[in-house]
């Protein structure tokens, strides 16, 4: 980590198990606080690209979801690989799906 030159950027949701000697080589520590549901209802509005071809999606009843950004995002792109698979527009029944895997990976 010492001879590395370049920018180098590590993200965890588990800072605490970094070990300590380990903490100390990095220079900058920036905490972003975990999103409350109008922030990832937010997220969620802006996770497709506008040429993805949703239906139904209800932002609102996404946001109670309790998952980080980061989950957010493998939702999403398991539903859209989901909806793709069955030639069809993102739902909320492939949201459901989705989600059900990433809850599981969870634990």
């Amino acid at each position: 980590m010492e001879s590395y030159r370049g920018l180098s950027v590590l993200t965890t949701n588990l800072k605490s198990s970094l070990d300590q000697a380990f903490l100390r080589r990095i220079r900058f520590i920036t905490q972003f606080p975990f999103p409350d549901s109008t922030q990832r209802a937010e997220i969620w509005r802006r996770i497709f690209p506008k040429s993805t071809p949703t239906e139904g999606l209800d932002y609102q009843k996404l946001g109670q979801l309790n998952v980080a950004g980061g989950n957010i995002r493998s939702i999403a792109l398991n539903a859209a690989f989901l909806a793709a698979d069955a030639n069809d527009a993102v739902t909320m029944y492939y949201m459901l799906q989705a989600a059900k895997s990433e809850y599981i990976k969870l634990e």
